[in-house]
């Protein structure tokens, strides 16, 4: 059971996409069938995210289906995370009734893709209208093209995690730069001015420029001003135990 699909949540470049284009377009061409497909899991749809411009391929960019329980060939491939091969569905009792029959896809060879962190992203699968037990050469041309997606996949996820990093630094250094600005700050009660001309308590105006956050205690100075008169603060000087 596949949970958490989160490849949608990957943004996958124009050029990563056309790259993967002329991948399904090579495999059709050389294999000679009408359908190549790069199906991708989108919430709790799996769509064809990249197809073959190859004559008589019935499927469309954006074509999707409810993934759990869809009966498709690439539901098996996900769940399994294996090879699925199926030379001709209408002689297999398992799979005569398989949704992509009804548009005359009747064998089908497909890999699982994978997400760097192990999560499910989709299939890269070929498909054909007639009985085809496809080659190892073919096989291993798909599954060589799979791991090339996958390398990609993982760049793409590194750089993602780059983009978070390097924004977390803009983010601070803007905190740095405003606490080492000149701060207008009133010389009697030292509330700051902000830049829109009101006075903050100085703990205020830090925690909303800044993650510090503030616990309240009182300085010695303070305390003597403030409890000096008092005979348990002077008690409590006097053997230690006011720090």
């Amino acid at each position: 059971m596949i949970e958490n699909l989160q490849s949608s949540q990957l943004e996958i470049s124009e050029d990563t996409i056309k790259k993967w284009q002329n991948i399904v377009d090579i495999m059709a061409e050389l294999i000679d069938i009408p359908t190549a497909l790069i199906m991708r899991l989108v919430e709790s749809d799996i769509e064809v995210f990249v197809s073959s411009r190859s004559d008589a391929n019935p499927y469309h960019p954006g074509d999707h289906e409810h993934f759990l329980g869809s009966g498709l060939y690439c539901e098996t491939v996900i769940n399994t995370a294996k090879k699925l091969l199926i030379p001709n569905a209408l002689v297999d009792k398992k799979w005569k009734n398989n949704p992509d029959i009804k548009l005359n896809m009747i064998s089908y060879l497909g890999f699982p893709i994978v997400l760097p962190d192990g999560k499910a992203f989709g299939t890269i699968c070929v498909l054909d209208n007639k009985e085809n037990a496809y080659s190892g050469t073919f096989e291993n041309l798909i599954e060589n093209f799979r791991d090339i997606i996958q390398s990609q996949l993982e760049l793409i996820h590194l750089n993602n995690i780059l983009g978070e990093k390097n924004k977390s630094l803009t983010d601070y250094f803007e905190e740095i730069k405003t606490l080492r600005g000149i701060v207008p700050i009133c010389a009697s009660c030292k509330k700051i001015r902000d830049d829109k001309g009101y006075w903050n308590q100085i703990e205020s105006y830090i925690e909303k420029h800044s993650e510090a956050s503030f616990s309240h205690g009182v300085c010695p100075e303070c305390a003597d001003k403030l409890y000096g008169k008092h005979e348990w603060y002077q008690k409590g000087k006097r053997t230690g135990k006011l720090q």
